[in-house]
C-alpha cells in the first residue's frame, strides 16, 4: 500500500533537521515531494523508532463509503481507494488547512503525533462524500507509553487521569511491564493492556524526545518535564500528583537515608572525587543507616564511571519499583541526581537532595534542596543549539574544563542541603534521639 505523509506544520517549520538531511541525501534526480515523503519515513522509523506494523496495521473505522477507512492510531491514518479523491485536512479549533490534494489509492499518515483535534473533508468529483471531526467522547483510546525512561514515565502519568476527565473518553494505557503494577496502585481506575490492536478509535504515543522532531509538539529540553504531557496531550492545567501508599512495612527499625549515584549515563553522576563517600560518612555520623538502592554497584561510559560508595550499605539490585517505592517511602530523605530513582522518591514524597549542574533548575521536578554551582559551566543540557546526549561535554570537550558542571558540586553544598532539609522537614537525626 502507498504511503502519503503529511505535515500539519510548514516542513520549513522543522528546517534545521531538514536541511542537514537534504544537504547530504537529495539525489538530482530525485523530486522534491519524493524527498519529502522518505525524509518523514526516515525520520519516523529512526528518530521516533516506530514499529512497521504501526504504518501497515488495518484501519478499522469505517466511514460508510467502500474502501475508505479513517482513525487516529498514529496521528491520523487514512485509507483512500482508488478515485478521483480530494482530501482536505485542517485543524477544527481554527480552520487553518493542513493537507488538500487529490489522492487516488493509498494511505494517509499525519507525521505530527500529539493532540490535535483534525477536520477530515473528502471529495469525488468534487462533491463532498464525508466529513469528520476528532471527537474522543465515548471512544475507546490507548496511550501507549513507548521510549520512556523511569522519569519520564513519573513525568507523564499523572496526565493520563486529567486526559481521561476531559475528553470523558474509554481510556487505557499500555506501559513497560516493570512500571504496570506501580501505574495500578497509582491510577486503579484506569485500565491496562500489554499491547496495541489498532482497534481503538485514537492512540497517542506520549514521548519526550530532546531533539528538533517532527512527531511531537516541542523538543522536550525547552520546558519542564512536569510540563511535557500536556502539550503532547493538548491539556493546558498541571495535574495533581497522586498520593502514594505504601503496600509494605518499613523494613528496619532504624532510621535511615537511601541515595543513587547513578543516572541513565556516568556523565550525569556526582563528579567530585570522593564526594560521595564524604557524604556517606556524614550521615552515618548523623546516626542514619545508609542504602545505596542504584540497580547496579557500578556503572561505566568511556572514562567516566560511577561507583556505590564502599561506606555505604549495598541494596542494588533487580528490584521491583513497588519495591523501591515503599522503601523510598519510609526513609526520611533521598540523595541523588537528575535520575528515574530521584522522580521516583519524589512521587512517593520522599525529601530528595538532587545533585546536578548539568540541566537548568527549572527542568525537573522542584525540590528546596537541588545542589549545583552555577558559578561554573552549567545548564547545557537545555541549550537547545548543543546535545550533551551526543557529546561528552559539549562546550568544553577535551579540555580541562570537561564536565566542571558536575564535578566542581562540592560537599559542603550538599551537607548544607541536607542540612536544611532536616530542619525543614522536622526530622531529627538519630544521633541526637534518646
Amino acid at each position: 500500500m502507498k504511503k502519503h505523509f503529511f505535515c500539519a506544520k510548514n516542513i520549513e517549520d522543522y528546517r534545521k533537521v531538514y536541511r542537514e538531511i537534504m544537504e547530504k541525501e537529495k539525489s538530482a534526480d530525485e523530486t522534491q515531494e519524493d524527498f519529502e515523503q522518505n525524509f518523514f519515513l526516515k525520520h519516523i522509523k529512526g528518530l521516533f523508532k516506530v514499529p512497521q506494523e504501526v504504518l501497515e496495521s488495518r484501519i478499522y473505522g469505517e466511514t460508510g463509503i467502500e474502501g475508505l477507512r479513517l482513525d487516529f492510531n498514529f496521528g491520523l491514518r487514512l485509507d483512500v481507494p482508488e478515485g478521483n479523491f480530494r482530501v482536505v485536512i485542517s485543524d477544527a479549533d481554527t480552520g487553518e488547512k493542513f493537507f488538500d490534494k487529490y489522492i487516488s489509492g493509498g494511505r494517509l499518515l499525519s507525521v505530527e503525533q500529539y493532540f490535535i483535534r483534525w477536520h477530515v473533508e473528502i471529495y469525488r468529483d468534487d462533491k463532498k462524500i464525508f466529513n469528520h471531526t476528532l471527537n474522543l467522547e465515548g471512544q475507546s483510546v490507548l496511550l501507549a507509553f513507548r521510549l520512556c525512561g523511569l522519569g519520564d514515565l513519573i513525568a507523564l502519568l499523572p496526565f493520563v487521569r486529567e486526559f481521561k476527565k476531559r475528553h470523558h473518553c474509554e481510556l487505557s494505557i499500555c506501559l513497560p511491564d516493570y512500571m504496570c503494577e506501580f501505574a495500578a496502585h497509582l491510577y486503579p481506575e484506569i485500565s491496562q493492556v500489554d499491547k496495541i490492536n489498532f482497534k481503538t478509535y485514537a492512540t497517542y504515543y506520549p514521548v519526550m524526545i530532546m531533539a528538533d522532531c517532527l512527531t511531537v509538539p516541542v523538543d522536550a529540553r525547552n520546558l519542564p518535564l512536569e510540563r511535557a504531557g500536556g502539550a503532547i496531550l493538548g491539556l493546558e492545567t498541571l495535574p495533581a500528583k497522586p498520593k502514594f501508599k505504601p503496600t509494605a512495612p518499613k523494613l528496619f527499625s532504624e532510621p535511615y537515608v537511601c541515595i543513587g549515584v547513578q543516572a541513565t549515563t556516568p556523565r550525569k553522576g556526582w563528579l567530585y572525587p570522593g564526594g560521595w563517600k564524604i557524604i556517606v560518612d556524614y550521615l552515618k555520623s548523623l546516626g542514619y543507616r545508609v542504602f545505596c538502592i542504584d540497580k547496579k554497584n557500578f556503572q561505566q561510559e568511556g572514562k567516566y564511571s560511577a561507583a556505590m560508595p564502599d561506606n555505604a550499605e549495598d541494596f542494588t539490585g533487580d528490584f521491583s519499583i513497588m519495591e523501591r517505592a515503599n522503601m523510598l517511602y519510609h526513609a526520611d530523605f533521598f540523595i541523588g541526581l537528575s535520575s528515574g530513582l530521584a522522580w521516583l522518591a519524589d512521587a512517593v514524597n520522599c525529601p530528595v537532595v538532587m545533585i546536578c549542574g548539568f540541566s537548568q533548575d527549572w527542568f525537573e521536578f522542584y525540590t528546596p534542596y537541588r545542589v549545583a554551582n552555577r558559578l561554573v559551566c552549567n545548564g547545557c543540557f537545555n541549550d537547545i543549539r548543543v546535545s550533551f546526549i551526543k557529546k561528552i561535554c559539549p562546550y568544553h570537550n577535551g579540555t580541562t574544563r570537561e564536565l566542571e558542571c558536575q564535578k566542581k558540586i562540592y560537599p559542603s553544598q550538599v551537607i548544607d542541603a541536607i542540612n536544611r532539609l532536616i530542619v525543614d522537614e522536622n526530622l531529627t537525626p538519630p544521633v541526637l534521639r534518646d
